[in-house]
């Protein structure tokens, strides 16, 4: 019964360290997410949503951070993190490609080129 009670007062401390290192890297990961997202939008000509983009994003970050679990089993912290990502990339679209419209179309070559040459006699 004592070498539980030892075990459990040295044990204690090291799962809330896991804890806040889990709490860190998060923190780090939406640190990167939030400058992409600054990044993004001070690249886009609409502001219309930017403030909506912005308290959601702080929303789930809040809501991240709290959700960060001191019974997670170690094997499962990777899986936390990669999920906590997740849920960020899902508010980044793809950038949109535009390319700007001819002028006018062109015509096509009165004769196509031969592209083929024969190489062996006509029959």
């Amino acid at each position: 019964m004592r070498r539980v009670l030892i075990l459990l007062v040295f044990a204690a401390p090291a799962f809330a360290q896991e804890q806040e290192i889990q709490r860190a890297l998060i923190q780090r990961d939406q640190q990167s997410a939030s400058f992409a997202l600054q990044l993004r939008q001070s690249q886009q000509t609409d502001t219309s949503n930017h403030l909506a983009e912005r308290h959601w994003f702080d929303n789930l970050s809040a809501r991240q951070i709290q959700s960060v679990a001191m019974d997670t089993p170690q094997e499962l912290r990777p899986y936390e993190r990669l999920k906590a990502a997740d849920e960020r990339l899902l508010q980044f679209a793809p950038p949109e490609v535009r390319t700007p419209a001819p002028d006018r179309l062109r015509p096509l070559p009165a004769q196509m080129p031969q592209v083929v040459t024969p190489v062996g006699p006509a029959y």
